[in-house]
């Protein structure tokens, strides 16, 4: 039997990398797709696969910074599905304009902040009250191993997935009588394209790879993580923090 039949999922940052191997893979399990995507090009991508598969998809072009961007693209969702059980908040992600916190410019604090955290917030803020509305559903969250351990030249990319994590243990307790889990995924280092550039330029990043005890993950190791958690296989599961990390935390 299909893991997530008769579901709706949302998934931002759906365009490429864990966001579209987790829309592919929610999809083959019988959920139905909203392929929030800011790309229009790879947003579009993504739900044409998803549809060439045999599955169900609809792209809603979404700025999770943007409130409106948000709150709209949850409505066509709704619209076009009829109701929503899972959120993905998938969107994210740091940039090589990180630094330490006595280098690293203020402007990229921010923009960390309001990608990953801000947005996160707001998918939740509009999001949440349709899973409600559906009697109840999974929000999965993207924080990061950084939000574990420290990681030398990520400090804005830190506080923003530090915050992901506490407010995932907020949300957590705050919906659970409305039957909403609410859990995140703590990736290490994940070979998106955009990771692998990150890879070849930054030693440090090259020198946290080798402490890696079973390998690099790859997307699929990252999406199947978030399966499990919008599935109703981790239906006792709230308020945890998956760590998808080749054990780096205790090595």
């Amino acid at each position: 039997m299909s893991r997530l039949a008769d579901k709706v999922a949302f998934i931002t940052g759906a365009g490429g990398g864990i966001g579209r191997r987790a829309a592919e893979l929610f999809a083959r399990e019988g959920a139905c797709i909203a392929v929030a995507e800011r790309d229009e090009e790879s947003g579009r991508g993504t739900a044409a696969a998803v549809e060439a598969a045999g599955g169900k998809a609809l792209f809603v072009r979404t700025d999770v910074t943007e409130e409106e961007s948000v709150r709209a693209a949850i409505a066509a969702t709704v619209e076009r599905f009829g109701a929503l059980h899972i959120l993905y908040n998938n969107a994210g992600g740091s940039s090589l304009a990180d630094g330490p916190v006595t280098e690293c410019p203020a402007e990229e604090f921010w923009r960390a902040i309001k990608l990953d955290l801000f947005g996160t917030w707001l998918v939740c803020r509009h999001g949440i009250p349709e899973l409600i509305r559906s009697g109840g559903g999974s929000v999965v969250n993207a924080s990061s191993v950084v939000a574990h351990l420290g990681w030398p030249g990520k400090d804005a990319y830190t506080a923003a997935k530090g915050g992901v994590a506490a407010l995932t243990r907020s949300m957590a307790v705050e919906f659970a009588a409305q039957k909403v889990r609410v859990n995140a995924i703590s990736p290490c280092i994940t070979l998106t394209p955009r990771v692998r550039e990150q890879l070849a330029k930054l030693e440090s990043t090259k020198r946290i790879a080798e402490q890696h005890l079973v390998g690099l993950a790859d997307p699929d190791d990252v999406a199947m993580a978030a399966l499990f958690l919008a599935s109703d296989e981790s239906a006792r599961t709230t308020g945890h923090i998956l760590q998808v990390d080749s054990g780096l935390t205790i090595s």
